[in-house]
């Protein structure tokens, strides 16, 4: 299946979904509307929200709360994301400008408080603790992620394993918890509810290892933000630390200094560099690997074209140019 097909797959599950994020952003306060409904709006793939129902159906879920936990999981990351801008100073997602480049950093910061707020409200609502354990941990560690990664920025000595942990917490835990939460609800057995997690895991980590060959193969247009914008704040991505440690001294030394300094004076250099020494290759197969590692996980979950569509997801996620 392609993206459509996916998409075709489960729509009448995701056209709830939608109309349920929409009916709980509402807020008797007029700027959370605004903001909530610009960036719940503004182009995102879905994509946690579609593993969620994925899981769940692949589960042979039947009752509703699989819609439910979906819109959950997209207010956790859209608060995420809100935030992210924010630490950031990001003045474009998806193409468009992001919400603190409009409102300002305290109502971005202020409204995904509100997001997540009510993402637990929700929770609450569904009424399993096993739910509210699975994300209230997820939350906690993608807080985790976010200061870890905080800690890595002009950092030219973080090595892979510490970047690598970075992306499972920041970006892999919410796919994680989004792929366990459909087993969860379909009291599957602990190890196919293991598998989905294990799935979901493997999956975000590929997922982000492509938005870092993105970030240096791919034009302002197709990211929907601006190209360098990873080098520009210091981040020592995996193209940087491989560049790094298998080109030549010279160019170590011209990476080392982009990410100590931040900016992007030396674009043209550190992106020579990057494309020399195959660090983009090197990331795309890391990605691949960890895209094949999620396909394993749910090799013993029962055929249905939920699960082919969890495994054409992975091919996606590591093909896409976007």
């Amino acid at each position: 299946m392609n993206i459509e097909e996916i998409q075709a797959l489960i729509a009448e599950d995701m056209d709830a979904v939608n109309e349920l994020i929409i009916r709980r952003l509402a807020s008797e306060v007029v700027l959370i509307n605004q903001i909530g409904h610009y960036i719940v709006n503004s182009g995102g793939k879905r994509l946690r929200p579609v593993l969620a129902v994925l899981s769940a159906r692949a589960m042979d879920h039947k009752g509703p709360h699989h819609i439910d936990l979906a819109a959950i999981v997209e207010f956790i990351h859209t608060a995420t994301l809100l935030h992210d801008d924010v630490v950031d100073a990001s003045e474009l997602r998806r193409g468009k400008e992001t919400a603190n480049a409009l409102w300002g950093n305290e109502a971005s910061v202020l409204v995904g408080d509100f997001l997540y707020s009510r993402s637990f409200e929700m929770m609450v609502e569904v009424g399993s603790m096993r739910v509210m354990d699975i994300l209230s941990r997820a939350t906690n560690i993608i807080s985790e992620g976010e200061v870890l990664q905080l800690l890595n920025v002009h950092d030219a000595d973080t090595t892979e394993e510490r970047y690598l942990n970075v992306i499972r917490f920041k970006t892999a835990k919410l796919f994680e918890a989004a792929c366990q939460l459909g087993a969860v609800i379909a009291d599957a057995p602990a190890e196919q509810e293991q598998a989905m997690a294990d799935y979901g895991m493997h999956l975000g980590t590929a997922f982000q290892l492509i938005d870092d060959v993105l970030d240096y193969s791919a034009s302002s247009e197709e990211m929907g933000k601006n190209v360098g914008d990873d080098l520009a704040e210091g981040k020592p991505t995996l193209p940087l630390i491989y560049t790094m440690r298998q080109g030549s001294e010279a160019q170590a030394q011209v990476v080392r200094e982009a990410i100590e300094q931040g900016g992007l004076d030396q674009i043209d250099e550190v992106m020579a560099a990057v494309e020399s020494t195959g660090a983009i290759a090197y990331t795309a197969q890391t990605a691949r690997e960890e895209a094949d590692r999620a396909i394993a996980a749910i090799s013993a979950i029962p055929d249905s074209p939920y699960r082919q569509a969890m495994i054409d997801l992975a091919h996606f996620s590591v093909e896409r140019s976007h």
